[in-house]
């Protein structure tokens, strides 16, 4: 992004830039994005994260054109601003903004339609719900966006505009009457919650995908599970990037291997989308790879911390083996891990291990994983269970 000087500025008509916002804009979808640059404006650097302490799937039934949908409302982001970030609404208009001087000197939280946001790649392209924060000057206003994104019709990145008074105006006119003009104030928030996962319900997750698989209009469908992917796969980056940063870390090998998952769901729904819009066969396999992926979130993110996981597994290994559980903490009597070194482990008490661990932990080992060397120390049982998906339901 390139800054004007002050010279060049005065020359130029137009929007002048100015230093963009620093968050986890690729983490965040367009509503959050701005909610975020308040919360850290007002608590410190990375406070939005903690809009992803908690995961969980929980579609609305009826969303744009009947389909289920994942994608929050501005009731919903609002609510959760003030649950985790300490913003609290103050007030709330529908209608164009206005630019006057004796406009607060706070910024507002807008949400308005992407088509008529110059700055933005949907501008004249795409009607979207759309969020930037509004701040008056004495010349002129301030608009702050920081949503970053990859569209179909360029790159969206975090900014920072001012705008004349008079260029300012001309634009708000042609927002339409429901634009959404939100006032927030900062409260203290309370303290970071722990990272918290619901398991997504089994059926739900089936007729979730079946409406959008079995839906007439391949085109619309398609087009709906885009944006769906792309939110879903948002929600667990953002989820995964708290939890890790609570812990003083980042995310371990496990969860980027799921994230990378998640964003290949994004990617096949998209060339989908892409391919059935030109009148070209839809790509099989889409609706089999996006259940899968909502299956392992719970193996993934709802596993215990890696503690308490090597503690059970250990527990588990004991009873199987009838031994102490002691003895088979490393370093222990000379004990270094490899549980084939004990005459009590063999190969009926290694299948005797697995089949009690799919059960204890509800997955399901995947079959090229079950090789011995995967099975002989504890360490390596518990990555076994962090990435296997949750076992299908019992006929």
């Amino acid at each position: 992004m390139t800054t004007l000087t002050p010279r060049d500025a005065a020359r130029t008509a137009g929007p002048r830039a100015q230093e963009a916002p620093r968050v986890r804009a690729e983490l965040l979808d367009c509503l959050q994005a701005n909610l975020a640059v308040l919360a850290d404006r007002h608590h410190g650097p990375d406070t939005h994260l903690r809009l992803g302490a908690a995961l969980r799937f929980a579609p609305a039934p009826h969303g744009p054109g009947g389909l289920p949908t994942v994608e929050p409302t501005l009731d919903d982001q609002l609510a959760a601003a003030a649950d985790r970030l300490g913003l609290v609404v103050t007030d709330r208009a529908t209608g164009r903004p206005g630019t006057a001087p004796g406009a607060p000197a706070q910024p507002s939280y807008v949400v308005a339609d992407a088509y008529h946001l110059p700055w933005l790649p949907y501008h004249g392209h795409k009607h979207v719900e759309h969020s930037f924060l509004l701040e008056p000057g004495a010349d002129g206003v301030t608009i702050t966006d920081a949503y970053h994104n990859d569209t179909a019709w360029g790159r969206a990145r975090p900014l920072r505009l001012t705008y004349r008074r008079d260029e300012a105006d001309a634009l708000f006119a042609a927002l339409p009457r429901t634009t959404v003009t939100v006032r927030l104030s900062a409260r203290t928030p309370g303290p970071a919650p722990a990272p918290e996962h619901t398991p997504a319900d089994e059926a739900l997750i089936d007729a979730y995908l079946r409406a959008y698989a079995d839906h007439a209009d391949r085109v619309l469908a398609l087009e709906r599970f885009t944006l769906e992917t792309w939110l879903l796969a948002r929600a667990r980056h953002l989820h995964a990037a708290y939890a890790a940063g609570l812990a003083g870390g980042e995310p371990d090998e496990t969860v980027r291997a799921h994230l990378t998952r998640w964003d290949g769901v994004v990617e096949h729904t998209y060339l989908a989308y892409r391919r059935v819009a030109r009148g070209r066969a839809e790509p099989a396999g889409l609706f089999e790879r996006a259940g899968e992926a909502l299956r392992a979130d719970t193996a993934v993110f709802g596993t215990r911390p890696s503690q308490d996981l090597e503690d059970e597994v250990r527990s588990v290994v004991a009873q199987v083996l009838n031994v102490h559980e002691d003895t088979l903490v490393v370093g222990t009597g000379g004990f270094d891990g490899d549980l084939s070194r004990l005459a009590e482990f063999g190969s009926l008490r290694m299948v005797e291990v697995v089949e009690r661990l799919e059960q204890r932990f509800a997955v399901e080992f995947a079959p090229e994983d079950l090789v011995p060397e995967n099975l002989h120390r504890v360490d390596d049982l518990c990555a076994l269970i962090r990435r296997s998906p949750a076992a299908p339901p019992a006929p």
